[in-house]
């Protein structure tokens, strides 16, 4: 496509994407949370709602505002799109600096253009992806990391690991792959390539980030592949083995489908309370301001969450052809929204002592903030309470003010993790930090 094809094409989106722009919200952004959130009617516009932060750089001095009884402190900085966090047993805080991995010709239609420009403004796939894990450690015990080193590179697109066995075995979730890697307690980079455990759906990745956690005895590895589209529009063909959590068998690399239906899933963790694997899933686009709320969940194994026919149980999605009715019937409702649109990805529980005993095995929750809603919503860092294992009360923000006054955003969260000492990290991948939340 020439320059001009380009520009004339971009103009009409615009002027097109205009016309739609009296589409908002028409219910308060809080009654899309929890166990049985407001879902009016669909309301999709010929282009979608297009409302996207343009990103500005943090002020000098300046932090998210954490909520009353807690401050924030920058654990590091100066990182390149700091995507996911992972702490080791001996402290060592990993990130994942990481972006979408390029895509092939065959799936670079226009409107894959037209968003990537959209994108681009918000921070995201400004600069060709890092492909590093970075090793920040705190030796001092000051709350900021005076030691940094490239633990891994040359990876493709990194984002979930995991530390298993007697803790020397460590998985890496590319893009495309499943990785393994030996490591030495206390290294502060690994040597070697690696050995491949699995190859993981990619192509389009119209959905790239692969989380991965394990099981208690680390023979089984599970790991999220969100989908290739938003409700199928490449066809289903193009969806095989996405839009799911998968097990993988450590040992051989082997997998299954444990849960399906999910359409961008990350965060996975286990609740201390149940033992259960939860997620969080971001949902559908581009039918109104008000759908479809985000959510967290349990995941059952052989469940099936509604993804792309169905959404919160049986709420049918008329834009997909052909119509699964049987498979509608069998949809699993989510245990807990997390508002429309919010582009929920980190999930962490937090097991530490270091916070309230009211915030004891609750759920952190990093929303990286909507790109199709007016107004905006996500763009904070909130935790949801739980009681015998599941969620027991609305959410509460601990980190905010990542929008600037001129609405313009600061920063976005997306990892959540517990430090070693039960300090909140969070990753602002547009902000280029790892801020650390702690009680006054």
């Amino acid at each position: 496509m020439t320059t001009v094809l380009w520009r004339a094409g971009l103009a009409a989106f615009l002027c097109l994407s205009l016309a739609g722009c009296g589409e908002e919200a028409t219910i308060p952004a809080e009654q899309g949370y929890g166990p049985d959130p407001v879902l009016p009617e669909p309301n999709p516009t010929l282009f979608p709602t297009v409302h996207i932060a343009e990103t500005e750089p943090w002020p000098p001095g300046t932090a998210p505002k954490a909520a009353p009884g807690f401050k924030v402190n920058r654990f590091a900085d100066g990182l390149d799109h700091p995507r996911w966090i992972y702490v080791l047993p001996n402290g060592d805080v990993l990130v994942a600096e990481s972006q979408a991995p390029p895509k092939p010709e065959e799936a670079k239609g226009f409107r894959d253009m037209i968003m990537g420009f959209f994108m681009k403004s918000a921070g995201s796939g400004a600069t060709p992806s890092a492909n590093r894990i970075t090793l920040l450690r705190d030796a001092d015990g000051d709350g900021m990391a005076e030691e940094r080193s490239t633990f891994l590179e040359n990876l493709t697109s990194p984002f979930g690991m995991v530390l298993t066995g007697d803790n020397d075995k460590f998985y890496v979730a590319n893009a495309d792959t499943l990785m393994r890697f030996t490591y030495t307690d206390g290294a502060l980079k690994i040597d070697g390539a690696g050995e491949k455990v699995t190859d993981l759906p990619s192509g389009i990745n119209h959905h790239w980030t692969k989380d991965v956690t394990a099981s208690p005895d680390g023979s089984r590895l599970y790991v999220t592949v969100g989908s290739n589209s938003n409700v199928a529009e490449n066809g289903m063909e193009a969806e095989k083995d996405r839009a799911n959590v998968l097990e993988v068998d450590s040992a051989t690399g082997q997998y299954r489908v444990f849960a399906s239906g999910l359409r961008n899933p990350n965060g996975l963790s286990w609740q201390p309370d149940s033992g259960a694997l939860w997620v969080a899933v971001n949902e559908r686009d581009e039918i109104g301001s008000d759908l479809v709320p985000d959510y967290m969940t349990s995941v059952k194994d052989g469940a099936f969450y509604g993804w792309p026919y169905s959404y919160y149980g049986q709420h049918v999605d008329e834009r997909v052809e052909p119509q699964n009715p049987d498979l509608v019937a069998k949809a699993v409702k989510p245990d807990y929204a997390l508002g429309a649109h919010s582009a929920s990805l980190g999930l962490t529980f937090n097991t530490g002592t270091l916070f309230p005993e009211a915030y004891r095995n609750g759920a952190f929750v990093g929303q990286h903030g909507s790109w199709n809603r007016k107004p905006r919503a996500g763009y904070r860092v909130i935790f949801v309470p739980f009681t015998n294992g599941m969620p027991s009360g609305p959410p509460q923000e601990i980190l905010g003010g990542f929008l600037s006054p001129g609405d313009k955003a600061y920063g976005r969260p997306v990892g959540v993790k517990n430090a070693k000492d039960g300090a909140l990290l969070v990753a602002d991948d547009v902000g280029n930090v790892i801020w650390r939340v702690t009680p006054q």
